[in-house]
């Protein structure tokens, strides 16, 4: 039987608009783009809305590679599939999907593992093209390329996804909750929940509580740890915490002469069982090591600092803490198989999303979302495309 939104569009160029970062730090200009129809292993999607991350931001203001412009930005966002291309099974058109900076190809040795979600096939970039074939979807109105973000490029009406980069979802969930799970909330979440596997009665430090932090927060809780210290130099952000199940505050420059990493010893009698850096500061990844607890100690960077940026511990401390520092790409979450449990756990009001959306606004106005975030007025803003 043929489908009436195949019939109308599917294997055409499809005319919408789409938010435009032209040049480094300057507003985004709502444009009528093109956007092709999806080639092999590749979906269309309708978004139904977004939300601004951090990263977003980050890249919009940089002017050095890997930014690049002009480049439509947008990585936590919902979407229904409009069409799809040859190879792709499954999903099919009227299907809603989140999609994810990550690839889940469910084929590499990675991806068929429980032990990582860092896929070898399609390896995390920040590419301006599709993955497999280094091209744009996106073309301007003079017919000049636009380039793609994070394999997603949401702040347009219509996106090319790869699949291995799309999770289908349950229909039933508010998408303006759904959308958060693309990116920064399953990040925190999963640093806790997969990465550290944090155990029941256990304390968790939490250097930044901002959204990444606050999530790192409600992971810990569902996880069952019982005292969750959070770090910031904003002591408002404490009261907020409380919600996510933050116990104590500590504000950073509030503490002398002593460093934070003395200060949660002597709180915790040794030391946090999980130590989370959340800012992206190699600074504060010393600090989070300095502060969890020798022989099982973990400290987790989930934060992304500057390329180049590094650490440095002795052999020393290595070997006789016997703690453990790993990183945490978004969160260690597989996309497919554990974006769906987040889903039904927040269908199932175990897991608080409702708490993160701060703001709302329509997609003509997504500059508001950027000055919000940038003026620390927002958690997350969500960008509505048709209200």
């Amino acid at each position: 039987m043929e489908n009436k939104g195949q019939h109308k569009t599917g294997g055409k160029p499809i005319r919408c608009r789409a938010a435009v970062s032209r040049k480094a730090g300057e507003p985004l200009q709502i444009e009528e783009v093109v956007v092709a129809p999806p080639k092999s292993h590749e979906i269309r999607i309708k978004v139904i809305c977004t939300s601004l991350c951090h990263s977003d931001v980050t890249l919009w203001k940089m002017k050095d590679p890997p930014a690049i412009f002009p480049r439509i930005l947008g990585h936590e966002a919902i979407g229904v599939v409009e069409s799809v291309g040859e190879n792709v099974d499954e999903v099919e058109e009227g299907d809603v999907v989140i999609p994810t900076l990550i690839a889940d190809c469910r084929e590499c040795t990675d991806c068929k593992s429980k032990k990582s979600n860092i896929c070898s096939k399609l390896p995390f970039k920040i590419s301006p093209w599709m993955p497999r074939d280094g091209t744009s979807r996106f073309t301007d109105s003079k017919g000049d390329v636009l380039y793609h973000f994070l394999h997603v490029s949401s702040f347009s009406e219509y996106t090319v996804i790869d699949i291995a980069h799309a999770t289908k979802v349950d229909p039933t969930i508010p998408p303006s909750r759904a959308c958060l799970l693309g990116c920064g909330i399953s990040t925190g979440i999963g640093a806790a929940w997969r990465t550290a596997k944090v155990e029941p009665g256990s304390t968790v430090a939490i250097f930044g509580i901002g959204a990444i932090g606050l999530a790192v927060a409600e992971g810990a809780r569902l996880c069952g740890a019982t005292r969750i210290i959070g770090v910031d130099v904003n002591p408002r952000k404490f009261e907020f915490g409380k919600k996510f199940g933050v116990t104590d505050f500590i504000d950073s420059r509030e503490c002398g002469e002593k460093p934070v990493s003395e200060v949660i010893n002597e709180m915790t009698d040794g030391g946090a069982d999980y130590c989370f850096e959340c800012v992206g500061l190699a600074s504060l990844v010393h600090e989070a090591f300095a502060c969890c607890r020798k022989g099982w100690g973990k400290t987790i960077v989930v934060g992304v600092d500057k390329p180049g940026s590094l650490l440095s511990f002795t052999s020393y401390e290595i070997l006789h803490s016997g703690k453990s520092l790993t990183g945490s790409l978004f969160g260690g979450l597989k996309a497919k198989s554990d974006i769906p449990i987040l889903v039904k756990r927040y269908m199932d009001k175990e897991l608080q999303l409702d708490e993160f959306v701060t703001h709302e606004v329509s997609f003509q106005d997504i500059n508001k979302a950027f000055d919000l975030l940038i003026e620390g007025k927002s958690l997350r803003c969500v960008i509505w495309m048709d209200k």
